[in-house]
């Protein structure tokens, strides 16, 4: 399943780290089924095509294969970005950020998650779709180590515009994590430690 991974419309900054902590008290915490209704309702207003509540329900019915992680700012839902593993590779299927959140560096944090995950289990490369035209989504995946690696003509065929296909390469390398770290360090909020609590 791919997917435009675009919901980014903010020149971005990085943030994050596993269900991490923000002190601007923003969380990156699993998707659970209590969060899918405001999950659907960002995807609704920020993806062309969106997908539907019975296909994120699939996705969360296949943890082996399947991460998804929401953005909380208390109790409400921000933002969301998922994650599907093929064996060394991996696929961010979407990310997305509430419109009345952005600038405040919630996608990048949610795919800093999302990479240690990856690195945990052993990925070694990720890749996503993105609009040839959202320059600002490619320049931030840009900072994760993306680079161009095709064109998918057509694949927003409703919209009648290309796929930018973007790997990024050795992402449990040194090279990988020092980039990891510095676009953590780069934060303009201070993150607090670690938690890893997959029961949130």
């Amino acid at each position: 399943m791919v997917v435009d991974a675009d919901g980014v419309s903010a020149p971005p900054a990085a943030d994050g780290h596993d269900d991490l902590a923000a002190h601007d008290g923003v969380v990156v915490v699993p998707m659970r089924r209590r969060h899918l209704r405001a999950v659907v309702d960002i995807e609704s207003r920020t993806n062309h095509r969106p997908w539907s509540l019975a296909l994120f329900q699939g996705e969360l019915r296949m943890p082996t294969s399947r991460h998804y992680v929401v953005a909380l700012d208390g109790h409400r839902v921000v933002g969301f970005a998922g994650l599907m593993l093929t064996g060394f590779e991996a696929h961010i299927t979407n990310v997305a950020v509430d419109p009345d959140h952005r600038r405040r560096h919630i996608a990048s944090r949610m795919l800093i998650v999302l990479f240690r995950e990856a690195i945990a289990l052993g990925v070694a490369d990720i890749t996503l779709e993105v609009r040839v035209t959202n320059r600002a989504a490619q320049d931030m995946y840009r900072g994760f180590g993306f680079a161009p690696g095709g064109v998918r003509p057509n694949y927003y065929s409703d919209i009648k515009e290309d796929a930018l296909i973007m790997w990024a390469h050795g992402i449990g390398t040194d090279d990988g994590l020092n980039r990891l770290d510095a676009l953590t360090e780069s934060l303009p909020v201070a993150l607090a430690e670690l938690v890893v609590d997959h029961a949130i």
